[in-house]
């Protein structure tokens, strides 16, 4: 907890893209193939 205090820095953005890949990921489960999610995450970022 002390460190969250003393250091200015934040994974706050990568736990945010990972959430985010991982929400995609649900809704695209069983419909297509690596392909499409790889574009899918891409045009989300």
């Amino acid at each position: 907890v002390q460190a969250a205090i003393d250091i200015p820095f934040s994974n706050g953005l990568l736990e945010g893209t990972v959430n985010k890949i991982k929400a995609v990921k649900r809704q695209m489960y069983n419909r297509a193939g690596s392909k499409l999610l790889r574009a899918k995450i891409l045009y989300s970022q």
